[in-house]
Order: structure tokens, then C-alpha cells, then sequence
């Protein structure tokens, strides 16, 4: 791990060797062009030896198909203009619908409500049998052609086979076929279609028990609220029910007899291969236990628990069950039960046949099984936690093979039975390089080699490292330097961080993991330094969870072992340093400037959680317990009792449609600062969400980078 992290030490300040150009605010927040170019939009067709992707330029854009043979490899281009030449005029598209292939040959798009495949070699278009009779937008196609899904403003429509039905709610609070629980537990949508397609199983959830909470359309003359239910930690939570719908008849939806707490998570819905079972993990209120549940999808009673989980933190199942496509008895189960994530394989009846991946270093990605079942292929972080990597697994004594090698970042996309896999791929040193390779990792081709978009520029050079915690924990650090670095000055430090769960900063991507604005700082004469503390992911369970019911205080504590660090540099000042973050970051931003006064001059927090209590139940929850189990831990975090402590100058920056981290918590704060006489700095986007996007993001990190300007 050390040896390869040296690697990057070298390559990395390689980004210091540039030419005159400097990035302007515009470039480093919307310089689209000034990232690694790759492709676009890489799907792998059925049958396993095509590929397509979306090729953008000047002219417009098409969907190239490349076929992967060494005797008669082709390449296919179909163009706006190829489709409308097969479709009636009030069909005729504006736009290159995306490919959604049903065979090797044909795609699926919609046009005028009407279900179409194309035929790439004949360029000649054939109806489906499925119509959008509900005017539905975005509809999940499948992948047979035989009909669509998709959430409508009060529910789901469906067609399949040319039976169009809706299922919707015209009760207030009421919601069908959507994402639940605020999308934890790695929860996307609310729709989960059996592998025919026929059986349908969606998310009902019953939401009038929670409080409403007013966002204020500020546009309005006078202003008029949207109200949103929010459920705040220790307070009420919805109830949510798994249905299920028979998509051949009209026959009314069966709900899943689940039972227990109804404020507890029904996650990680799943089919079983032959669609006779529907698998949930239930994990109570506290999230310190779960269960996996069978059903029968026929009439939705209970058959039996397969097996539970406990742990006296948190448990947090965020993957479905993944049945083998050999063996559909069999299916295979993400878990930290052993600290770190891991495969384990089970049978339906519950029985463990084996843990499939073990050690030291966690399982991020899951990507197929070869066709005769003897190897699994994941992504993981075996060779380094700022890695990912493709590694074979065999099924049979576990056994691992690194197949891409290469150091990095690397992105894959396999074939249906892992014969083939696109690898997509960064390092601090190679912007991008796309490669095929063959099951066994084999060089195959490389498909593509971006161009460094930052030749031209002068930058500062970067370099990654790690550090000793107090704890004994290695932190991985990034640190760019001033362009035109001279080691006798002293320069001001910008300290970036998040430091929550579920995000890494440092990784051995194109510019460490970082983005354009860290450069500019550079530029601008700034040393720019970022550390992943205790809290943050892909560490493993007991360094993500060491935060449980005191957010913050492990994190502000590795977050002054970077600190201590910058402090030690000769060419760092001292008493110039600044720190900025947002959601979370946020949080330890406000939390350091007050928690630690007087170590940090300047701060920017933007979009914090100022009150725990004040968050949403099932994250706060999860960290803190709730306030009345955990009075003493909330005491703590909340940053109004801190107020008073402020010593140097903070700008706070809040959005004011944000329905993640309320618009209350900031106001809270200054409202508290007026009354403890303290003076900060306050900005407001008034029609912004969480994240403030769009052209606004210039103005956002222009305010920004002169806040620490003009007072760093």
C-alpha cells in the first residue's frame, strides 16, 4: 500500500510542470472542457460482443456501435436523421433518443406516445406493442420490449404487452412508487420489476403522521410556501408497504404482509429467479437490526426469516440480493459484519454456504459472474483504499486476481457473462484512458487516450501522503501547492473537507479526487489541503462508524492531525489558515471555527447542519440515536451552544429551497449569534436547493474564493 502510494507522491507533482495559461473562476467552476474527454454514455449490447456509446460533435450527435471481433469488427452510426427517415412526420424526433437495446440489432425509443425499435443494420423502424397512454416523462423501458414502467405526479403507470394501467393516490401524504425513506439504505426509486417483467413490486408509503415543513416561494408576491413532509429526529416517521401487481390482468395490487414497528425500513427489495419470492431486509427504527425476510409474491404472507444481522451501532444493508444465474437456489448477500464489506453466499432457505470475500479492504462494487459460475468479478480496494480495482474471485477457494492492475481509479463496465470489460480509468498522472479487456484482464484494446485538457495552464503542483492519527489510524491527505512554489515563503492555507460518511475525498483519480477550484486557489497563491478523517467512507465499519453519537468530535480531531501538519511545513503561515465545507462539511467548518477557536482565521460553511435535531430521522438516527437517548451527544453537536466561541471571521451560506438541510439550521445560528452579540457573515441563495448549481455555482465560489481573499 505504502509503495504504491509513493508512486503517486512522484506522479502527482508531475501536474506542477505547466505552461502560462491561468483558469478564470468560470473555468475552474464550469470549465467542462478543461476535464479528461472519455465516452459517453457505454453500453454493452445483448449478446456481449457490441458496444455502443453516444458520440457528440459539431455536427450533432449519434450512437456508434463498435462490434468486438479481430475478423470482422464493425462499426455501426445511427444519427438523428437515420431514425426520422423511418418515422412518420408527427413522430419525427427532435432530439437522439438514448439506446435501450433489446437485441444486438435493435434499440427501443419512444416517440408520440408509441413504442419503436430500430434496427441498426436495416435502419428501418418496427412498432412495439407498448403506447404511453398517461403522457408519462422518463419511462423505464424493459429490456425486452415488452412494455415500460415509470412514476407519474400521483403514482405509476405501466404498459406490458400492450396492457396500459395506472396505480395512483389522490390522498395527500399518500405516495406510490417512489423512493422512501429519503433514499437511505441505498435506496434509488420505488419500483422493482420482476426479472419477466409481469410482476411488478413498488413502495406504497403512508406519510400523513409527519410533521409538514414550509419552504418559501420567495418569487411569489406575497411569498407562498411549498409544504414538504420532514421528519426530524425523535419525532414521527411514515410507514411504508411493499405491493405487488400482476401487470398481465386487472387484478388489484397484494400487499406483503410484513410485520412489527410501522416506523421501521423496508429495504433492498428483491425477486427471487423464478418469481415464486420477494426478499426485504427489515431493519427496526434503531438500525441496529435487520432481517431478511421471504415473502411469497403470490399472496404476500411471511415464510420465513433467512437470517438477521445485529450490531450495537448501526446495521446498513444497501444492496438487494443478487441470485446466481446459474444456480437461481443460491444468491449472494453484501455485508460489514466482519467490519468491512463482503460477499456471502446463502441458499434460499437462509443457509450460509461461504463468505466469498474477506480481509482488510471492502467490496464497492459488484460486477457478474463468468458463464461457467466458477468466478466472481467485483471492484474493491484491495491493493489501496484510494484504488479501485477489477478483481476475479473464485468461487470455489476465493482466491483473487487483480485484472486491471494499472494504478488508479479504474471504472468498469462488463458484458453479460464478464467476457469483456470496458475499463474506464483515471490517475493522478493519466487524465483518462479507456481499455478492453478480456476475462482474464488481458490487454484487449485500448479504445481510447484523453488528452491532458491542462497542458496549457499553469498549475500547482499536487501531492497525496498520509498521515499518523492520534487514534493510530493512517489519514490520507491532499495537498496542492502555490504555482510558482518558492519553500522559503510562507503561504496561506485553505483547508477543504467533508469528513461524513458515505464520501472520500483523497483518491489517486485525475487531480487526486479533486476539482478545478483547488486549482485556481493555487493560482491564486494558496496552499489548498485536504484530509479523510475518521467518519469518512470506504475505510471500513469501525472508521466510518467511530462518529456514533458524538458527530464531530473524532472528526475535528483527525482534522487537527492535518493541521498539526500544515503548521510543521516551512512554507505554510500559521496564523493564516482557512477552512471551507459544505453539508457536512459545513458542519465541522462551523464546528472548527467555534469548537477550536482562534486555529482557523477564516471559515465559509455552506449549507450546514447546525442542530442534529433538527435532520432527518433516518441519517441523524443512525449517527446519533435519537435526542431523547442521546440528550448529552446532541448538547454537544449543537453548534448554537458554541456560538459564543467564534474567533475569526465565518461566512455562512444557505439555500433557501433546501429540503435536506432546512434553511432553519443556519437561520437558528444567526439568530443565536445576534443574541450572544457576535458578528458573522450571512449570504443567502434564495431559490436554490442543498447544492447550488447551474450558472449561480460561478457567482457561489466567486463570493467564495474572495471571502478568503479578503480576509486570509
Amino acid at each position: 500500500m505504502r509503495r504504491i502510494l509513493i508512486g503517486l507522491l512522484v506522479a502527482s507533482s508531475l501536474l506542477g510542470f505547466s505552461q502560462d495559461k491561468l483558469l478564470t473562476i468560470q473555468d475552474a467552476i464550469r470549465g467542462f472542457q478543461l476535464y479528461p474527454k472519455g465516452l459517453y454514455d457505454v453500453q454493452w449490447l445483448p449478446g456481449g460482443q457490441w458496444f455502443s456509446q453516444l458520440t457528440i460533435s459539431e455536427s450533432g450527435q449519434t450512437i456508434e456501435v463498435q462490434e468486438i471481433s479481430v475478423t470482422k469488427g464493425r462499426n455501426i452510426s445511427v444519427s438523428l436523421d437515420d431514425i426520422n427517415a423511418s418515422l412518420a412526420e408527427d413522430a419525427k424526433l427532435k432530439r437522439l433518443p438514448r439506446a435501450n437495446w433489446i437485441s444486438d440489432k435493435e434499440f427501443q425509443f419512444m416517440s408520440n406516445s408509441q413504442g419503436y425499435a430500430y434496427h441498426i443494420e436495416k435502419k428501418s423502424i418496427r412498432l412495439l406493442t407498448y403506447k404511453n397512454a398517461f403522457n408519462v416523462n422518463t419511462p423505464q423501458l424493459f429490456s425486452d420490449g415488452s412494455g415500460y414502467i415509470a412514476e407519474t405526479e400521483k403514482g405509476l403507470a405501466f404498459d406490458f404487452n400492450g396492457n396500459s394501467a395506472e396505480i395512483k393516490s389522490d390522498i395527500d401524504g399518500i405516495v406510490i412508487g417512489k423512493t422512501v425513506h429519503r433514499s437511505e439504505f441505498g435506496i434509488s426509486g420505488g419500483l422493482f420489476p420482476s426479472p419477466s417483467h409481469a410482476l411488478l413490486a413498488y413502495y406504497e408509503m403512508d406519510e400523513r403522521m409527519v410533521t409538514q415543513y414550509p419552504l418559501y416561494k420567495l418569487a411569489d408576491t406575497p411569498a407562498t410556501t411549498n409544504m414538504i413532509r420532514y421528519p426530524t429526529a425523535g419525532a414521527k416517521s411514515h410507514h411504508v408497504h411493499v405491493k405487488i401487481k400482476d401487470l398481465r390482468n386487472v387484478s388489484d395490487a397484494i400487499t406483503i404482509k410484513t410485520t412489527g414497528d410501522p416506523e421501521q425500513y423496508l429495504t433492498n427489495v428483491s425477486w427471487s429467479a423464478d418469481e415464486k419470492y420477494v426478499l426485504i431486509a427489515l431493519v427496526n427504527r434503531a438500525q441496529n437490526h435487520m432481517w431478511l425476510n421471504k415473502y411469497d409474491a403470490k399472496s404476500g404472507a411471511f415464510i420465513k426469516t433467512l437470517f438477521e444481522e445485529t450490531n450495537e451501532r448501526y446495521v446498513e444493508p444497501e444492496h438487494a440480493a443478487i441470485f446466481l444465474p446459474n444456480d437461481p437456489s443460491k444468491f449472494i448477500w453484501w455485508s460489514e459484519r466482519d467490519g468491512y464489506n463482503h460477499l456471502y453466499l446463502y441458499d434460499i432457505e437462509g443457509k450460509l454456504i461461504k463468505q466469498l470475500t474477506k480481509g482488510e479492504w471492502i467490496v464497492t462494487e459488484y460486477v457478474g459472474m463468468s458463464s461457467d459460475a466458477k468466478k466472481l468479478y467485483i471492484v474493491g480496494t484491495k491493493d489501496s483504499p484510494l484504488e479501485r480495482h477489477l478483481y476475479a474471485v473464485n468461487m470455489k477457494n476465493g482466491k483473487m486476481d487483480n485484472l486491471t492492475q494499472t494504478p488508479g481509479f479504474h471504472n468498469i463496465t462488463a458484458n453479460s457473462n464478464c467476457s469483456l470489460f470496458i475499463d474506464d480509468f483515471s490517475s493522478t498522472s493519466v487524465p483518462k484512458q479507456i481499455r478492453l479487456l478480456d476475462g482474464l484482464g488481458n490487454l484487449k484494446e485500448v479504445i481510447y487516450t484523453a488528452e491532458n485538457p491542462l497542458k496549457d495552464y499553469k498549475l500547482g503542483a499536487m501531492e497525496l501522503g498520509i498521515l499518523k492519527g492520534n487514534s493510530g489510524e493512517d489519514l490520507y491527505y491532499r495537498v496542492f501547492k502555490p504555482i510558482d512554489f518558492d519553500s522559503t515563503k510562507k503561504y496561506p492555507a485553505v483547508v477543504y473537507l467533508y469528513n461524513g460518511p458515505h464520501l472520500q475525498l483523497i483518491t489517486n483519480k485525475w487531480l487526486g479526487g479533486a476539482n478545478l477550484w483547488f486549482q485556481y486557489m493555487a493560482q491564486k497563491g494558496y496552499v489548498v489541503f485536504s484530509i479523510d478523517g475518521r467518519g469518512s467512507a470506504d475505510r471500513g465499519f469501525a472508521f466510518e462508524s467511530a462518529i456514533h453519537r458524538n458527530c464531530g468530535e473524532k472528526e475535528m480531531e483527525d482534522q487537527l492531525t492535518g493541521v498539526e501538519w500544515l503548521k510543521k511545513q516551512s512554507w505554510v503561515d500559521g496564523d493564516r489558515l482557512g477552512i471551507h465545507g459544505w453539508s457536512y462539511g459545513g458542519f465541522m467548518t462551523t464546528s472548527m471555527m467555534t469548537r477550536h477557536p482562534g486555529v482557523f482565521k477564516v471559515g465559509v460553511a455552506g449549507g450546514p447542519v447546525i442542530d442534529w435535531s433538527l435532520y432527518e430521522i433516518m441519517y441523524t438516527e443512525r449517527y446519533m440515536d435519537t435526542p431523547q437517548e442521546n440528550p448529552e451527544g446532541y448538547a454537544a453537536t449543537n453548534l448554537k451552544n458554541h456560538v459564543k466561541n467564534l474567533n475569526g471571521k465565518l461566512l455562512m451560506i444557505h439555500g433557501g429551497q433546501d429540503d435536506v438541510v432546512v434553511w432553519q439550521h443556519s437561520l437558528q445560528y444567526l439568530e443565536t449569534a445576534i443574541k450572544e452579540g457576535v458578528q458573522l457573515d450571512y449570504f443567502v441563495y434564495p431559490h436554490h436547493p442543498h447544492n447550488v448549481g447551474g450558472k449561480d455555482r460561478v457567482h457561489l465560489y466567486e463570493k467564495v474564493s474572495n471571502y478568503f481573499f479578503d480576509n486570509l
